[in-house]
């Protein structure tokens, strides 16, 4: 571990230098992550389900056993998270300086194998063993039988709001560091989530629980002051989660992808919109308007032509058709994925929800975005009114 190495060399790093500022000013999670990750590095990435029941239970001759023990791979981790951060803090910087904001986006559960729920096993449902009582996901519905098994931990929100919701908060804290807007996901399980029994192998069994409302965004407010929060209001709502959004103020997301069902009238149609959104042609986890136009039945796409009067539009231009709608709507923000702007299709895809092996991977290279591109994009974005002042 050669970079760990660095962190005994006198001098290298003595309390004075940035690296060990990062340290201190983070120590609330570092400490736990470095250790974490040392320790199932060290057994071969196995859970911490599996580790010992001393270290499972934290218990603190244990734990100094292996700070002791791991203390260079640890200083590793400490150098990792340290780099990472400088090098995204002059990217951000950079961003910033040329008129991009960056919007990120904050899940709303973690990984039941992570250093959250190992370190702070207090702030989940589970048993005495450290297992899950029950974990997320979504009800079947019309386009999963068997309804989303996404197998993370659930929160003991009654425990949170005893804490006036101190690791939530120090969560979005730290998040507004690293972006100038946040994408809160899956923003319907703040009203009410999905309870799955742990164990179970779909999501057909499971129930509606209550979530901590508005009293959570309530104290975020008290200690963040006024954020840019985005609501990821996406699936099935009811007239609570709709009140729920209203009442924090935050824009919704409106995504034109779902906008189409020529059966019925839809929220997500441009003329529906109020000002206080965020409109997109699609999102990580839709396909790109062209793949999308490929899988539609035929009268919706008869009724999206009707509705946007383009019948003689050629199908490879149609992307920017959907451009246009977008950045023509009352939204006060737009976002349009640079695949749509590139109309690409399905092998443009970044994401297909509850699916593994394929996500995440495709990639922009250099040379696909071209002057003539960009003119049009600038021109189509003046036109609607969406330049910077």
């Amino acid at each position: 571990m050669g970079l760990a190495i660095l962190g005994i060399i006198p001098g290298i790093f003595s309390p004075d230098t940035e690296f060990e500022i990062f340290v201190m000013e983070n120590s609330w999670w570092l400490e736990d992550y470095c250790l974490y990750m040392a320790v199932k590095n060290s057994l071969g990435g196995i859970s911490w389900s599996q580790w010992s029941e001393e270290l499972k239970q934290r218990e603190a001759g244990a734990l100094k056993e292996k700070q002791e023990e791991l203390a260079e791979e640890i200083q590793f981790f400490r150098f990792q998270q340290y780099e990472f951060i400088k090098q995204w803090r002059t990217l951000k910087s950079y961003a910033n300086a040329n008129g991009i904001r960056i919007i990120g986006d904050i899940p709303i559960y973690v990984a039941f194998d992570s250093a959250d729920t190992w370190a702070n096993p207090e702030l989940f449902q589970f048993d005495e063993k450290g297992n899950p009582v029950a974990v997320a996901g979504c009800p079947p519905d019309a386009f999963s039988k068997t309804g989303q098994l996404w197998g993370n931990p659930l929160y003991r929100w009654e425990y949170h709001k005893a804490t006036g919701f101190e690791w939530w908060i120090r969560r979005m804290k730290y998040s507004f560091t690293l972006y100038d807007t946040v994408r809160v996901d899956h923003f319907r399980g703040f009203d009410e989530y999905y309870a799955i029994p742990y164990g179970d192998a779909t999501a057909e069994f499971g129930w509606w629980e209550k979530g901590p409302g508005l009293s959570l965004f309530q104290s975020m407010k008290e200690k963040l002051g006024t954020v840019d929060i985005i609501a990821e209001d996406l699936g099935y709502l009811t007239e609570s989660v709709l009140k729920l959004v209203r009442d924090t103020g935050y824009p919704g997301m409106k995504v034109l992808q779902f906008a189409f069902d020529s059966r019925e009238e839809s929220d997500y149609l441009p003329h529906n919109y109020q000002h206080n959104c965020v409109v997109y042609t699609g999102t990580h986890d839709n396909n790109t308007i062209l793949g999308w136009l490929g899988e539609m039945a035929l009268e919706d796409r008869k009724f999206a032509r009707r509705y946007m009067h383009n019948a003689k539009t050629a199908r490879k231009e149609l992307p920017w058709d959907f451009i246009r709608l977008a950045l023509a709507s009352v939204a006060d923000l737009a976002v349009i994925p640079i695949q749509d702007y590139l109309c690409l299709g399905s092998e443009a895809r970044i994401n297909t929800p509850s699916t593994l092996g394929t996500n995440w991977k495709w990639r922009l290279l250099p040379g696909e975005i071209g002057d003539k591109l960009l003119d049009r994009m600038k021109g189509i974005t003046k036109l609607y009114g969406r330049l910077p002042a």
